[in-house]
């Protein structure tokens, strides 16, 4: 339960990491997007405003350009315009470039309104309310009339015929964009929403797949503990008690306990044998067991580890053949094939009986070596051949602990096979009997 708990827990953490960082990338992309739509968006009104400005500038007779300019102007005259007078003077110059989307406001020295070209009368009400700013001159700035209409606007400095000067405002309706803007800010903020909350399901899914080997991988280390802790438990158990048994009897002859002290033995070997095997396993899983490759004979080393075997099987009264092809040497770690031959042999004697069989073959096609053994003794199940690669995975528990069996021996030829890129099967052997199949 505690474990469950934990691996709960880290689940959570790792969904709320994915969920936060998937909530800030589709955040940041989606700000970028809107920012960017409306940069696009009103950036043809702002043209469109400055280049009404810069063509009524152009085009009028008042426009202040420089205080030289000013100055040696002989057009100026003292007397002064009324404001009926520099309206019409005005809309002279405006009437030449004549927008009906641009809207514009006449303002004295003061900022109050003189004129505007939109005869409304609460919008010359309202724009007379607004606060003037000289320091607004040529900046695109925004304002919104009546609670409703919204304008982009820019103000420019004129003078008139008789030197007083004036200002104008030049606005542009952007009620449109407005509109536009909101519906795909709306339609940005929902569809943000919505990948959001897939997030969720995705972070949850992404966690799941992240934490997936972790889990296996201390799923597998728990049960590695487990049954280590159970094979070693027997042997020591075993020990022990042999051991208690010899001190009871201390004026006993050796010849006497020589039953005890065999089995001892037995079992010292057999944990010893363990021990070599759990520690070239968690070199394999440490990525620290090396494979060094060179040019190997492999009919001199099949023989060198057959040889024994042959001579074992033939005392228990059973048949071993050994069949080799190989033209040629082959880049393989000689010690590894060995050890994978010694397992292989050891599992064939271990599991078949008197007058049964056991054929080896080894061949090689080009740079492949192929290793097949095959026994006529108990075979294995279907169910175990899906379990036959697991660490101490064994069918028949007594008799593997009765002949000395770990349930280590094939995790390690898998393990050999694995570093060397190869690939090692189990298969019935017809009619009865196993099939190991080795591709390296």
């Amino acid at each position: 339960m505690k474990e469950q708990k934990i691996i709960r827990v880290e689940l959570l953490k790792n969904m709320l990491f994915n969920l936060i960082l998937l909530t800030l990338i589709v955040s940041t992309f989606s700000i970028f997007i809107l920012n960017q739509f409306n940069n696009y968006l009103y950036k043809s009104v702002d043209k469109e405003i400055l280049q009404y400005k810069q063509q009524l500038e152009n085009i009028s007779d008042f426009v202040i350009k420089d205080e030289k300019t000013l100055e040696n102007s002989n057009n100026i005259d003292d007397e002064e315009l009324s404001d009926e007078e520099l309206t019409s003077e005005v809309q002279k110059n405006i009437d030449k470039i004549a927008n009906p989307r641009v809207v514009t406001i006449l303002r004295d020295d003061k900022g109050d309104v003189i004129a505007t070209s939109l005869s409304v009368k609460y919008f010359a009400d309202y724009i007379g309310k607004n606060d003037f700013s000289k320091t607004k001159l040529g900046e695109i700035y925004e304002i919104k009339v009546n609670g409703k209409y919204f304008y982009r606007a820019t103000t420019c400095k004129l003078t008139a015929s008789n030197g007083d000067t004036y200002f104008m405002d030049i606005l542009i309706n952007i009620n449109s964009e407005k509109e536009m803007t909101d519906n795909f800010t709306r339609t940005l903020t929902i569809g943000t929403g919505i990948v959001v909350i897939l997030s969720i399901f995705i972070s949850l899914y992404l966690s799941k797949r992240a934490m997936e080997p972790i889990i296996q991988a201390y799923k597998k280390q728990a049960e590695f503990v487990q049954n280590a802790s159970h094979e070693l438990r027997t042997p020591l158990t075993i020990i022990q008690a042999k051991q208690e048994m010899l001190l009871q009897s201390p004026e006993s002859k050796i010849i006497d306990k020589s039953e005890d002290i065999a089995l001892s033995l037995n079992e010292t070997r057999r944990l010893s044998k363990m021990i070599t095997e759990l520690m070239d396993l968690a070199r394999s899983d440490a990525n620290r067991s090396k494979i060094n490759k060179a040019k190997t004979n492999m009919e001199e080393v099949a023989k060198e580890v057959v040889i024994p075997y042959k001579e074992m099987a033939e005392l228990q009264k059973k048949k071993m053949t050994l069949e080799i092809k190989c033209d040629r040497e082959l880049n393989v770690d000689k010690n590894k094939i060995k050890q994978l031959l010694v397992i292989l042999l050891d599992n064939a004697i271990k599991y078949t009986e008197e007058n049964d069989t056991i054929d080896i073959d080894i061949h090689n096609h080009e740079e492949k070596l192929f290793i097949n053994v095959k026994d006529t003794g108990i075979g294995i199940s279907d169910e175990g051949l899906k379990h036959i690669f697991e660490r101490f995975y064994r069918e028949d528990k007594a008799r593997s602990r009765a002949s000395g069996g770990t349930g280590l021996g094939l995790a390690i030829a898998h393990t050999i096979v694995k570093n060397h890129g190869g690939s090692i099967k189990l298969v019935h052997n017809k009619p009865k009997g196993t099939h190991v199949i080795v591709k390296i």
